[in-house]
C-alpha cells in the first residue's frame, strides 16, 4: 500500500478506529426526517466525526468547504425506494470528480443475493480499479435491499468476504449475532451501519459497544444519530465507546448528561 492509500484510509481509521457520520440517504429515500436539510442536520455533528459519508451533490451544496473532515463520497445511485428493484445500483461520479472534490474515500453498494447482484459486484470491480489507480481507499457497503433482508453471520460473512476479494480497502455492513466471524473471514476493517432508528438510545450504544468488543473498526451511523432528539450526545457518546472504550453504561450517562 502506497504512501497516498495509508494517509487516506489513516486520515478515516484514526488508531485503528473510526466514527464515521451518513449522510448519504436521501440518494433513494430523498428528504426524510430530520435531514430535510442536511448541512443543518451535520453542521453541529462534524466537529465530532472521523469522517463523513455524503453525496457529491450534499457535499457541494450543503457542507461548508472549509469543514475539516474527510470524506467518503457515495458515488453509486440509479435506484428508489419506490423502485421495483432496490439493488439496481451503478456508478454515479467519476474518479475524476471524486478527486476534484478532494475525498478520502469512495463508496458503493453491493448486492449479494439480490435480482442485481452481479450488477453491482461488477460495477465495484470497476470502481476499484479506477480509484486504485489515484490511491483512493474503496468502501464496500453491503446492502440489504427490501426484497432481501438476511442479516446473519454467513450471510453477511459470504458479502464481506466477497467484497474484500474484489479489493474493498474497508467495508460497511451490519452488526449481528456471531459478527466476530464475518470479522475473522474478512481481511480488512469493517465498520457498523446503524440502520433504522432503533428503539431505545441505549441499544444504539448497545450495538455499538458490542461491534467494538468483536472486532469492528467503527460505526458508520446516520439515522441514529442526527434523528436523535440529542444528536450531539449521541455521536458523543458512540466516540466514547469507540475511541476510549467506555462500557455501555457510561456511555450512557455520557449521552444523558
Amino acid at each position: 500500500m502506497d504512501w497516498g492509500m495509508k494517509n487516506r484510509l489513516g486520515r478515516i481509521i484514526k488508531g485503528g478506529r473510526t466514527v464515521m457520520l451518513a449522510i448519504d440517504h436521501g440518494y433513494f429515500l430523498g428528504p426524510i426526517s430530520k435531514l430535510e436539510d442536511p448541512g443543518k442536520a451535520v453542521s453541529q455533528l462534524i466537529p465530532f466525526a472521523d469522517a463523513l459519508m455524503p453525496t457529491r451533490g450534499v457535499l457541494r451544496n450543503c457542507i461548508d468547504a472549509s469543514a475539516d473532515v474527510p470524506i467518503v463520497l457515495r458515488v453509486s445511485g440509479g435506484n428508489s425506494i419506490v423502485g421495483k428493484d432496490l439493488s439496481r445500483e451503478g456508478i454515479t461520479t467519476s474518479i475524476e470528480e471524486a478527486i476534484r472534490l478532494n475525498v478520502s474515500a469512495v463508496a458503493f453498494s453491493i448486492y449479494v443475493g439480490a435480482e442485481s447482484e452481479h450488477q453491482t459486484l461488477m460495477a465495484f470491480s470497476e470502481l476499484v480499479n479506477q480509484a486504485e489507480r489515484y490511491g483512493i481507499p474503496a468502501l464496500a457497503v453491503t446492502a440489504v435491499g427490501k426484497e432481501l433482508e438476511k442479516r446473519d453471520a454467513r450471510f453477511l460473512g459470504l458479502s464481506c468476504r466477497i467484497a474484500a476479494e474484489l479489493g474493498a480497502r474497508f467495508i460497511k455492513t451490519y452488526y449481528c449475532d456471531n459478527f466476530e466471524k464475518v470479522v475473522e473471514g474478512t481481511s480488512v476493517p469493517l465498520v457498523i451501519a446503524g440502520g433504522p432508528r432503533m428503539e431505545t438510545d441505549l441499544d444504539v450504544l448497545q450495538v455499538v459497544s458490542n461491534a467494538i468488543k468483536n472486532g469492528a473498526a467503527g460505526v458508520d451511523m446516520g439515522r441514529n444519530v442526527w434523528q436523535n432528539e440529542r444528536p450531539v450526545a449521541m455521536i458523543k457518546a458512540i466516540r466514547a465507546i469507540v475511541h476510549e472504550n467506555m462500557d455501555v453504561a457510561d456511555a450512557h450517562k455520557l449521552f444523558l448528561g
